[in-house]
């Protein structure tokens, strides 16, 4: 997730937000992975509109951050559901045998990307030209298949610290960043608009901002995973295409150094790039997960080495609670 970081987003604070008026209802805690923003919205503006209310729970999120563990939180029994980061945490917990699955998909591509200064690199296969600045977590698994995938060097990497001031300072290369993080920092700090490479558009296949549970809940909630499910896939529909500011003012209220214009960079990014409607999620509504594209994933980072081969990697996600066209009619026609 993004480091926008300052001294001030480490210290914020956790946010609980109920609809008000809610009555009758399940009290759930949902867990996120990064301080609150526009990439969390759906799940905010379903609090905010009283979605989740309207089928019975009472949902408290819980932002993560850089001294927050949330996915700990939710196998250790201390909140209910959790956003994933993409399905390599879901095959590596099947790896390590600890039962969390995947049941819904809320991005449909990854929004990691490449940044570079304008013009030095046409497509994805000029960036070999160039010298990368990757992080550590970034070079063990999503550059790993740039090099099965594309020939790309170990040598061309260069430790990313989350600085972009080499990058900026340096025309002949290349740094990994968040869609909506890196590029606006880029904008204010180094004046120019970046060139982007999206690495999904590459063929990195995985979803990403996966909601997570365990695989007890799913048996003995069933109920209560499909109204959290089809809660937040209406609250992103209305979040991206309808009246947005209540979840606004959570997200900010949540996290203090969040600005009303980097959460529209932020909305602007996800709509521009298709990261939550693309793919399957045209057809079958948003969330959407099928066993080819979690199948064509898995393959890739065998074949990339990132992850060992004859895994049940079809224990690490459920497509009962989504693919159902739900919350479509809340799309805007054009």
């Amino acid at each position: 997730m993004p480091k926008l970081a300052t001294a001030a987003l480490a210290g914020a604070l956790t946010l609980t937000v109920t609809a008000a008026g809610a009555q009758d209802t399940t009290a759930v805690t949902f867990g996120t992975n990064w301080l609150a923003q526009a990439e969390h919205g759906g799940f905010y503006q379903s609090v905010a509109d009283g979605t989740y209310a309207e089928c019975g729970l009472d949902v408290t999120i819980v932002p993560g951050g850089p001294q927050v563990n949330n996915r700990a939180l939710l196998l250790a029994g201390k909140i209910d559901y959790h956003m994933g980061g993409d399905m390599l945490q879901a095959f590596n917990a099947v790896k390590e045998g600890i039962p969390v699955v995947a049941v819904a998909a809320i991005f449909q591509k990854h929004p990691q990307v490449i940044v570079t200064h304008p013009g030095k690199a046409k497509n994805f296969e000029d960036l070999k030209n160039l010298k990368l600045f990757i992080g550590d977590n970034g070079f063990a698994s999503y550059y790993q298949w740039m090099i099965a995938a594309y020939g790309f060097t170990v040598e061309q990497r260069v430790p990313y610290t989350f600085n972009p001031a080499p990058f900026i300072a340096d025309e002949n290369s290349g740094m990994q960043g968040y869609l909506s993080s890196e590029p606006y920092v880029v904008e204010k700090e180094g004046g120019f608009v970046p060139d982007l490479f999206l690495i999904a558009d590459a063929g990195y296949s995985t979803y990403a901002t996966t909601i997570e549970t365990m695989a007890d809940t799913i048996k003995e909630k069933p109920e209560q995973v499909k109204c959290f499910v089809e809660g937040s896939i209406k609250g992103w529909y209305n979040y991206l295409y309808g009246d947005n500011a209540k979840a606004n003012e959570m997200i900010k209220a949540a996290n203090p150094d969040m600005t009303d214009e980097l959460i529209a960079f932020g909305i602007d990014k996800m709509k521009e790039n298709g990261i939550v409607v693309s793919g399957d999620a045209e057809t079958l509504g948003l969330g959407a997960m099928t066993e080819e594209q979690v199948g064509d994933f898995y393959r890739k980072m065998v074949d990339a080495g990132v992850i060992e081969d004859g895994l049940d990697w079809k224990s690490s996600f459920t497509t009962e609670f989504v693919n159902q066209k739900v919350g479509m009619d809340l799309m805007p026609a054009n």
